[in-house]
């Protein structure tokens, strides 16, 4: 894994409370784990790019699969 070593001015009290929320110790561990969240939610899908793109199996029906609830 490549660091980078940087220095940035980042507002105290929200760094605090995020740490707080999240259980981490460090301010390191916290700013790469936001920027691990960050990285993980902008990669995902979004659903709607994928209309009209999938072919479901003949016979497909929704409904069916929701009788187990």
């Amino acid at each position: 894994m490549y660091e980078m070593r940087t220095n940035v001015l980042i507002d105290d009290d929200t760094i605090k409370m995020a740490m707080e929320i999240s259980g981490v110790k460090t301010k390191k561990e916290m700013i790469n784990r936001a920027l691990q969240e960050f990285v993980v939610f902008h990669s995902r899908k979004d659903l709607s790019d994928l209309k009209g793109k999938i072919k479901f199996a003949k016979g497909y029906n929704h409904r069916d699969l929701r009788e187990g609830r």
